[in-house]
């Protein structure tokens, strides 16, 4: 029995390592459409982009640890297309296996118009490193989407003394991840540091001069000068290859409460929505791209689990770690510690906790969850 893997990220390495520690010996490929090895991401937007680390320590596993996975990666070819159980690619392979996981993520969303100089996304390692250069001797930046990698972009960018805007349409700051109480204080934190905020400004497009951006026009005429642009403005998942391929393609690969989108192929991490109770559910971030990898890796080898996690993720701003267990409403109580500082939320839906918010406070929130998620796979 074989096994590839499209998609050499987070997600697909940690279905390779679980298969092998559940004692898989067969064939394994791992097939990435960049040329890095594994990597992590969220390292991109904070010390990468910061210049406190460099490429070698976002690496996810040393070479030996790879090498000992015994499984071949090819890397540097985009997969094109499906059909059954063999990958084409772009140079023209073929890759066959008993079992396929669909692990390729998200492709980030750009503003409509030609290509500027000084205009950047933030997904790939390249993407950081282009955008690392760029920000070198300049003075203005603006960036483009209210959501977690805009906030993180943002605050990475004036920590490293430069003077930066961000824009997005939200009222308040990650108000679709933290909530109206929360994204308030995460925006007056912001503030307080000198982000320049205009929430609640949806962007119209790009302003140039002769093919380098100079500023980023809001709907309504007003133009914000820039030298550098970041659009963070969300992603989409990777499923372009697959037209064609006979899955249900819908906001992602569509699967069952088992990750299964089809007879021996199964999906993975951001690219992947699943059967959950009675709808489908997509989650970004990076801890649901390994969990969902382990479900995957059991279900292969026979396991049969279904996967119902509790949602989870985390962000680093300034000096602040904030962590959501479950999700987030607009009713926010305080539970512990004093809110601004260090503190634990609740949030509640109807009266039942949905959701637990940590904000420097990494130890108490997880007892939290532990006490009010009680485990249960809430969405």
């Amino acid at each position: 029995m074989s096994v590839l893997v499209v998609g050499a990220s987070a997600a697909g390495l940690t279905t390779v390592e679980a298969l092998r520690r559940k004692g898989f010996r067969d064939r394994i490929t791992v097939l990435g459409a960049e040329y890095h090895p594994p990597y992590d991401r969220p390292p991109l937007s904070k010390q990468f982009l910061l210049g406190d680390w460099d490429e070698s320590r976002t690496r996810l596993r040393p070479d030996t640890m790879l090498t000992a996975l015994d499984a071949e990666f090819v890397l540097g070819d985009p997969a094109v297309s499906l059909s059954d159980h063999t990958v084409h690619t772009t140079t023209g392979r073929s890759l066959t296996a008993d079992h396929v996981v669909i692990a390729t993520g998200l492709q980030p969303r750009h503003l409509p118009g030609p290509p500027l100089e000084g205009v950047h996304v933030l997904r790939t390692l390249d993407d950081a490193a282009a955008l690392r250069t760029s920000l070198v001797g300049q003075a203005r930046v603006v960036v483009v989407g209210d959501g977690v990698l805009g906030a993180e972009v943002a605050a990475t960018v004036c920590k490293l003394g430069l003077s930066v805007t961000l824009a997005g349409p939200q009222a308040v700051l990650m108000e679709a991840q933290l909530g109206p109480v929360a994204g308030k204080l995460l925006g007056e934190m912001h503030a307080a540091e000198g982000v320049g905020l205009r929430l609640g400004c949806a962007v119209d497009g790009l302003e140039d001069l002769d093919g380098r951006v100079s500023g980023v026009r809001l709907v309504g005429g007003e133009v914000l000068p820039a030298d550098v642009v970041v659009v963070a403005l969300g992603a989409t998942p990777a499923t372009g290859w697959l037209e064609g391929s006979g899955l249900r393609l819908d906001n992602g690969v569509v699967c069952d409460e088992y990750c299964r989108a089809a007879d021996g192929v199964y999906a993975a991490g951001d690219v992947a929505r699943w059967r959950h109770d009675d709808g489908l559910v997509r989650l970004e971030n990076r801890t649901n791209a390994t969990e969902q990898a382990l479900c995957v890796a059991a279900n292969i080898i026979g396991d049969h689990q279904p996967y119902r996690p509790i949602p989870y993720f985390w962000t680093d701003q300034f000096s602040t770690r904030i962590q959501v267990h479950g999700r987030p409403s607009a009713d926010l109580t305080v539970a512990e510690g004093t809110i601004g500082e260090r503190f634990v939320a609740h949030y509640r839906d109807a009266g039942r906790i949905v959701g637990v918010l940590g904000w420097n406070a990494p130890k108490q929130t997880r007892a939290h969850r532990d006490r009010n998620l009680a485990r249960e796979g809430r969405i």
